[in-house]
């Protein structure tokens, strides 16, 4: 079983809407995985702008895809690189750190992670 970055069993991040790099709702990673979609954040609207800006737009539906988009509030599994480009920009999302997987401290310290951490529900 995966671990996550307190070195416990990873849990779940979204179910709805449904996230993961396997979209089981689970923050896991593989090879295939070039993104390393492992931080379990809640979306803020900051974030959301910071993001579209960036190059990546998390909020616009893309039917196609079947991606409805993302709002303030959901939780999703980000690329570890990507919040931490936020955090340097002062804009990270909170995080679920028993739902973000330990190969996020590749990217991001847990020092750092911990000051944006959102307990588990």
């Amino acid at each position: 079983m995966a671990k996550n970055v307190l070195g416990t069993e990873l849990q779940d991040c979204s179910h709805d809407p449904l996230t993961g790099y396997y979209r089981n709702g689970c923050c896991d990673t593989g090879p295939g995985d070039m993104g390393v979609h492992t931080v379990c954040a809640i979306m803020t609207e900051e974030f959301l702008a910071f993001s579209k800006e960036a190059g990546n737009d998390l909020s616009t539906p893309m039917p196609e895809y079947g991606f409805s988009g993302l709002k303030p509030g959901d939780q999703w599994c980000l690329c570890a690189s990507r919040w931490q480009e936020a955090f340097l920009a002062g804009k990270a999302p909170k995080v679920r750190l028993e739902s973000t997987h330990m190969a996020t401290l590749e990217w991001a310290s847990l020092q750092d992670l911990k000051k944006y951490e959102f307990p588990q529900q």
